[in-house]
């Protein structure tokens, strides 16, 4: 039996879902260095004041680590073929706790090129625009629904079976304490 911490990973995000995921991501890219010192010399021309930084995808462990504990995070999103899966087995666990929506998505690649990389391994998204946050609401309560409030996988997992051998031996045990217990009530001992 596989664990659901492990198992969970095998449940990804459906199609129609995940067009309308990426699409909002998509919107929300890192600037490339060629349109950010764009933007700073536009504000250097203007008076100097640079304004507050654009909406963008925050990505690596670290940074989307630090994202979520600080309660940051608007939405997470985790790659499920990360390699050693170990990197990211306890990311859905620690996002549950904090109360954070979370989806898992097929592609690591796929993550990747969101954010201008080969592989990305996880992405958060901090902040959206007004005409966003509709979309995100949305996301985010299927999403909640869907991963966060899951339990039936994890309800089925960790309750101990015995044996049938041990289960055999614990009946004639109490069969045999039960059997004293009439014989000592019989001989009127107690």
């Amino acid at each position: 039996m596989v664990p659901p911490a492990v198992q969970q990973f095998k449940n990804t995000v459906d199609k129609n879902q995940a067009v309308e995921l990426f699409k909002l991501l998509t919107k929300y890219k890192p600037e490339s260095d060629e349109a950010k010192k764009a933007r700073l010399a536009a504000a250097a021309e203007k008076g100097g004041e640079t304004g507050a930084p654009p909406n963008v995808l925050k990505f690596g462990l670290k940074h989307v680590t630090a994202l979520i504990e600080e309660k940051k995070a608007k939405l997470v999103v985790i790659a499920s073929d990360v390699d050693p899966l170990e990197l990211v087995l306890w990311m859905p666990a620690l996002c549950r706790k904090m109360d954070i929506p979370y989806c898992i998505v097929k592609s690591c690649a796929r993550v990747g090129a969101l954010v201008g990389m080969k592989t990305a391994t996880c992405v958060a998204l901090t902040k959206v625009d007004k005409e966003d946050e509709n979309t995100l609401r949305t996301l985010s309560d299927a999403f909640t629904e869907k991963f966060t409030m899951n339990k039936l996988s994890w309800s089925k997992f960790g309750k101990p079976v015995m044996g049938l051998k041990t289960q055999m031996r614990l009946k004639k045990r109490s069969e045999a304490i039960e059997a004293e217990l009439a014989k000592r009530q019989a001989s009127g001992m107690r």
